[in-house]
């Protein structure tokens, strides 16, 4: 049986050249960060491979640039696998007179946003201006204790319908401006970024792809990754400062209160680094960790499958023992937070969350009976689109990227 594809394939002669896309690198510890940020497509290689990126861009042969590496590091390196390799990973624009393929890029999130535009987001002033709001508002607090947010300042009227709609609009009009700052950063930073919806465990998220960050200096990478953060901190931190200015038991009063656990509450779930969250990719960084949910999770396999004596395939040992030290070190100790988390959040949801959502549930569709109040039936049908409709979009939206994933060849 011939192979089509093997056939359809440009031959790799040793006097053959490569055009390459226009590729990014940055040098992280022992590794090289090689990248194309049309595609989002990032993977690190050894200091040899970075060179072989870097001799095949400037437009010498395979067996030129074998040779260069052979006199560099004394080893034989195949470059004609190594060129396949890049050709797969999208690097390459054409092999000899024979252009290959290439896959259409992801599209970003609000294209009209120009990196130029928003270059004030990777500017020291924004953090400076977020930390003097902080402190401002510490210091308010501190010294009106009595302006410190409890639950109680959610509920500011007695119209729970009202309640739920105000709190869902403000919550979902906070958390877009959260993955706004995540894009913007990532933008002013040359990474195009893309914004949708997302499930964690059991949780409905707005998420912000902004893959390419990685080749970005470190300052930029973590001013990336902790806008959001700094969004809501900033948000809650001026709120503070109105509400000290505004009469208390007033309406106005209550609504700000409101708003402001509004826009803190996000931050305790930014800590569930088992999740993924923005303090998770702060936590990869500083580790030096190419994927630490990844490999976390296949520590976690592992281990469990050592623990219930399961038959393995053979080679399947300890994958963390192919790591670098320092990752092996991080991802083992992140396996334990990452089961330890996982547990506790699904034990949290069979034991409070949905036995709760079911509650009001039923409660709402009793209260649309045909001799219900109008109010009753008006609450009612609040409950049942705001409480619905979100289990309703988890389920679409964990659905969706399952089988976007699926399609991509990703487990």
């Amino acid at each position: 049986m011939t192979d089509t594809a093997a056939t359809d394939r440009p031959r790799i002669e040793p006097s053959t050249r490569v055009l390459l896309h226009d590729l990014g690198i940055r040098r992280d510890r022992d590794e090289w960060i090689v990248g194309r940020m049309a595609t989002r497509t990032f993977v690190a290689l050894p200091a040899a491979g970075a060179r072989a990126v870097e001799l095949l861009g400037r437009g010498l042969s395979v067996a030129r640039t074998a040779e260069l590496l052979r006199e560099e590091t004394g080893e034989e390196l195949d470059i004609t696998d190594f060129v396949r390799d890049l050709a797969a990973l999208g690097f390459v624009a054409r092999i000899g007179d024979c252009p290959v393929p290439d896959a259409t890029p992801p599209r970003a999130s609000l294209p009209w946003l120009r990196p130029r535009a928003v270059r004030f987001a990777l500017h020291p002033a924004p953090a400076v201006l977020v930390g003097v709001l902080l402190a401002a508002a510490v210091a308010v607090l501190i010294h009106r204790p009595d302006l410190v947010p409890g639950y109680r300042d959610l509920l500011w009227s007695p119209h729970g319908s009202l309640v739920l709609l105000t709190g869902a609009a403000a919550g979902w009009a906070l958390l877009f401006a959260h993955e706004l700052a995540h894009l913007v950063t990532a933008r002013a930073a040359g990474v195009p970024g893309r914004m949708r919806l997302g499930t964690r465990l059991q949780f409905l998220v707005m998420q912000t792809d902004i893959s390419g960050i990685e080749l970005a200096p470190r300052r930029h990478r973590l001013t990336a990754y902790l806008a959001g953060i700094a969004l809501n901190l900033s948000v809650a931190s001026a709120l503070v400062l109105v509400l000290a200015v505004t009469d208390t038991g007033t309406t106005a009063h209550r609504v700000l209160a409101a708003g402001l656990l509004l826009a803190l509450l996000p931050l305790p779930f930014q800590c569930m680094v088992f999740t993924r969250t923005d303090l998770y990719f702060v936590l990869q960084d500083v580790t030096g960790c190419r994927n630490l949910y990844g490999d976390g999770r296949a520590y976690v396999r592992y281990r469990f499958r050592r623990l219930l004596r399961a038959p393995r395939p053979a080679g399947a040992g300890d994958p963390s023992v192919r790591l670098p030290p320092h990752e092996r070190r991080a991802v083992r100790l992140y396996s334990v937070v990452l089961v330890a988390g996982t547990v506790a959040c699904l034990a949290f949801m069979a034991a409070v969350t949905l036995p709760a959502d079911l509650t009001l549930l039923v409660r709402a569709v009793r209260g649309l009976g045909p001799d219900q109040s109008l109010a009753r039936t008006a609450d009612s049908a609040a409950v049942l689109v705001t409480l619905g409709g979100v289990n309703v979009l988890w389920l679409v939206t964990r659905w969706r990227n399952r089988r976007s994933r699926r399609s991509a060849g990703v487990t």
